[in-house]
């Protein structure tokens, strides 16, 4: 079964938490503080896999976790880090973060891998918080929570020719003619529900990868048919293949038809028309392919066509080694903007912004938002009270009580952060 687009959710490891403790041992007098750090969180990591083809193994598996990591060890020994968790998924995998549509990774590359959830740092232990004020703390560090993400992941074939045109005109034939590829074939629309790959070898010793996609139909950028489902497997392709019935017999016209489908490419992102586009004339031993050649080439003078039998492997090998020459001067097409990639790293000043926000609920209570004060409530152990005042005390050389005053909050006020409320005591 062809896959080649799933949502899962991802949750990395959280870190360790640190070890609260004290070195006690003979001849060691005020041995001090000596609880280690936490482990790190387990990553989740997407990595290149040649054995696979399609996305099934994810399909149903919509939640992928990491584990977390080690609770520190006494005498400042280090927990154990979490075990990373490796996704193996198909050559031409494109990840994007579901929420913000930002894409995550694109791995074209044998081995390619990208970290696409990290796991949360662990938390210090106490030995960190020893200061000559404070020789004896007795608190320390819950472990970092690890990334949370909803991700999409799409299935974009790695090939260098893309083979389009309505259903039916022989794409299927050519694709199985040129190549050991077995496609579906059949004397009825919609034979192929699901891309297929071929690599092509041309006498001459050159050789190339052609993907055959299911038919397109007027109106399949916003679509309808099946093609538009597939459409995305060209965006890679530096080259296209346009093969139209030129024998008409389906009763279509191959000049409308041309038409159609390059409006249809012209209508889907990612500049599909900039690509080199060769045609072919197929089905030429049908009677009026001639008549229909000639209106095509009045309708289109500057194109080249090659007239083909695919059916009896005729005028197929002038059509491969043009394939193989256009490929060989034809660069790749990438997936991101121009605007998006730079030549160098350019680092300026920017005004981050206020690292936290206050909203007036009503009646008296308040909320208090931003991703380092969640941060630092899900590293604070408030079971203990000296985590507490450390957590306040953080809080407010943030300046989150002087703009909780500038606000307007007052004493008996409830101050919540994520789901735990805290009154408001003027000090």
């Amino acid at each position: 079964m062809f896959v080649d687009r799933v949502k899962i959710n991802l949750k990395a490891g959280k870190g360790g938490s640190g070890l609260v403790a004290f070195r006690r041992e003979k001849y060691v007098p005020l041995g001090g503080p000596s609880g280690g750090d936490g482990g790190k969180g387990g990553d989740i990591v997407f990595v290149v896999d040649t054995n696979k083809s399609t996305l099934l193994d994810l399909r149903f598996n919509r939640l992928i976790k990491s584990d977390e990591g080690g609770i520190g060890k006494t005498k400042k020994m280090h927990g154990a880090d979490g075990e990373v968790v490796t996704v193996k998924v198909p050559l031409g995998t494109v990840i994007y973060d579901n929420v913000s549509g930002a894409m995550l990774a694109d791995l074209t590359k044998i081995d390619q891998e990208a970290i696409i959830a990290k796991g949360g740092r662990g938390g210090r232990g106490n030995w960190h918080f020893s200061s000559s004020r404070n020789s004896a703390p007795e608190y320390a560090e819950m472990g970092e929570p690890g990334e949370n993400r909803e991700i999409r992941i799409e299935l974009k074939l790695l090939a260098d020719v893309g083979i389009v045109g309505f259903p039916s005109v022989g794409k299927s034939t050519l694709l199985s003619v040129v190549s050991k590829a077995k496609p579906e074939i059949a004397d009825y629309h919609f034979t192929t529900i699901v891309p297929n790959l071929g690599v092509i070898q041309v006498k001459d010793g050159r050789s190339f990868v052609m993907a055959d996609l299911p038919g397109l139909i007027k109106g399949a950028a916003q679509g309808k048919g099946l093609g538009h489902q597939f459409l995305r497997h060209i965006e890679r392709c530096r080259v296209i293949l346009h093969v139209i019935d030129m024998g008409s017999h389906d009763g279509r016209d191959p000049v409308e038809d041309y038409k159609v489908i390059n409006e249809e490419l012209s209508e889907y992102q990612l500049r599909l028309k900039e690509r080199p586009q060769i045609v072919v004339a197929n089905k030429m031993d049908i009677d009026g392919a001639d008549a229909n050649l000639v209106r095509f080439k009045e309708a289109y003078p500057d194109i080249e066509v090659f007239e083909t039998v695919t059916i009896i492997q005729e005028g197929l090998d002038d059509v491969l080694y043009r394939l193989a020459d256009v490929i060989a001067v034809t660069p790749e097409f990438l997936l991101v903007d121009d605007a998006e990639i730079s030549e160098g790293v350019l680092f300026k000043f920017l005004d981050e912004g206020p690292v936290y926000d206050i909203s007036n609920l009503g009646n008296h209570k308040w909320k208090v938002t931003g991703e380092r004060v969640d941060k630092l409530f899900d590293m604070t152990d408030f079971t203990n009270t000296q985590n507490v005042y450390r957590f306040a005390s953080i809080l407010k050389k943030m300046g989150v009580e002087d703009s909780l005053r500038e606000a307007g909050c007052t004493e008996g006020d409830i101050v919540s952060i994520k789901d735990y409320a805290f009154e408001f005591v003027e000090r």
